[in-house]
């Protein structure tokens, strides 16, 4: 087998991963009205409700995947939707009859984040006993739905601002802290993050249906958890400023509220004893470990020994590259953990910590590293190792690449180019290198999102 046939391939098996969560499939298999009673019936748990006791149904929610999840319940549930709106990244749109739909910014909240938000507190503080309250919740939502904490302090109102929210994120996306550790600190300078949407939704029946894009599919962390308990606090939240070194960068009101809520001068974010989440359902209806195990699947009928490790990978992305490339040598040496033809493959989010000026996402910066691992093969450009690391949803960072190949053939490549692989990866500017080598994949948006997957092909 050549490498143009196991790039082939490698692309074959990410889309098969992906075509598995796609989230108007997700809902569908496990979603329908029968005898006016909505039954949901997914992996995570069940429900059956008489429709009969809510004349009103609502549907909102956020996330880079959420129109394509609008789409299936509106095909469901039709001309019930009283009224429903959605917040999505720019471009990751869906033809709606009856739902709304808000576009954003993403990963940093404009506007738009702003304006939506307001806009399904409203539809919450409107909610009554008698609503059904349908949040649709995916990966992308903490900016998609942007709404900034406003408290009394000592008989001073402090009232966060779009910017000072912004500048926050920027700084914790180019950090190195995870996305549990960021979401800690977002929840706790947000009007709806940390549980507050079902706080404000609330006597409503609310069944939250959930695409997890996060390792361990935490419900707190999935979109800064809006529709459940949190159990982080501020005092965490100021711990995890400590850690990394960014108490100074953070803009000073923002650094302020969060002192006050250690004092106990504002309300911490509602924790699991609240009697209002007896009448939350929150189901996770698609994950990373489902896209894994549908990447194993294709792996196989490709004709490939395949292991998946772990859907759980975190850590700095250019690290975990090195682990993941000493698994493959060992593949193609060694025949362990597996034989070859093998497929590895295994799944999570990586952080990256901004030190250059470059452009580029954790995959792509995933495989850069990767492919330095390669080196010792020289300049053969049948190694017999290939990669493919790329984020489900399609936009690998702030970047138009799900993410990227490597091989030793990219290694050969980039010498043709006199391209320094260590030197873009010193300056984060992977995208600019794998752009230049034409090695980027680019599926455009998906519509879903359930992390990252890192394939490795051993022949």
């Amino acid at each position: 087998m050549n490498e143009k046939k196991a790039f082939e391939d490698l692309e074959k098996i990410f889309v098969s991963a992906v075509d598995s969560v796609r989230p108007g499939r997700l809902i569908s298999n496990c979603m329908c009205i029968r005898n006016n009673r909505l039954i949901i019936d997914s992996a995570d748990g069940g429900i059956d409700i008489d429709l009969t006791h809510y004349p009103r149904m609502l549907v909102v929610g956020a996330g880079k995947a959420t129109a394509s999840m609008a789409k299936a319940v509106e095909d469901i549930c039709r001309a019930r939707i009283d009224h429903g709106l959605i917040s999505v990244k720019y471009g990751h749109t869906e033809p709606l009859s009856i739902i709304e739909t808000i576009e954003a910014g993403h990963p940093v909240p404009d506007e738009n984040s702003m304006r939506c938000a307001a806009k399904i507190l409203e539809i919450a503080d409107n909610a009554d006993e008698q609503t059904l309250m349908l949040n649709l919740i995916s990966g992308g939502g903490s900016a998609l739905l942007a709404a900034p904490a406003a408290y009394h302090v000592e008989g001073n109102r402090i009232v966060l601002t779009l910017k000072e929210l912004q500048e926050t994120t920027r700084v914790l996306l180019g950090s190195g802290a995870t996305i549990e550790e960021m979401n800690c600190i977002r929840k706790h300078l947000s009007a709806i993050k940390g549980g507050r949407l079902a706080e404000r939704s609330s006597p409503a029946l609310q069944v939250n249906l959930l695409l997890s894009d996060v390792v361990g599919d935490r419900l707190d962390t999935i979109a800064s958890g809006p529709t459940t308990f949190d159990s982080t606090t501020y005092t965490e939240a100021l711990a995890i400023l400590r850690k990394y070194g960014i108490e100074q960068k953070i803009p000073e009101r923002v650094l302020h509220m969060l002192k006050a809520g250690e004092e106990g001068l504002i309300p911490e974010t509602p924790k699991q004893e609240a009697a209002l989440f007896e009448r939350v359902h929150n189901l996770i209806i698609g994950s990373n470990h489902l896209a894994l195990r549908a990447a194993v699947d294709e792996a196989e009928r490709l004709g490939y020994n395949t292991i998946p490790l772990s859907s759980r990978i975190t850590g700095e992305a250019r690290e975990v590259a090195k682990v993941f490339a000493g698994i493959a040598k060992d593949v193609k040496e060694r025949g362990i953990p597996i034989e070859k033809p093998a497929c590895v493959v295994w799944g999570g989010e990586t952080t990256v910590t901004l030190h250059g000026s470059g452009r580029g996402g954790r995959n792509q910066e995933f495989a850069l590293s990767f492919l330095l691992e390669l080196r010792e093969y020289g300049a053969a450009h049948e190694s017999g190792i290939a990669l493919l690391a790329a984020s489900t949803d399609g936009n690998d960072g702030p970047t138009d690449a799900a993410g990227a190949f490597a091989s030793c053939g990219v290694l050969s490549k980039s010498a043709d180019l006199s391209l320094d692989p260590a030197a873009y990866l010193k300056n984060n500017d992977s995208y600019t290198f794998f752009d230049e080598t034409g090695h980027l994949l680019r599926t455009g948006p998906t519509n879903t999102n359930v992390c990252d997957l890192q394939i490795a092909l051993v022949y």
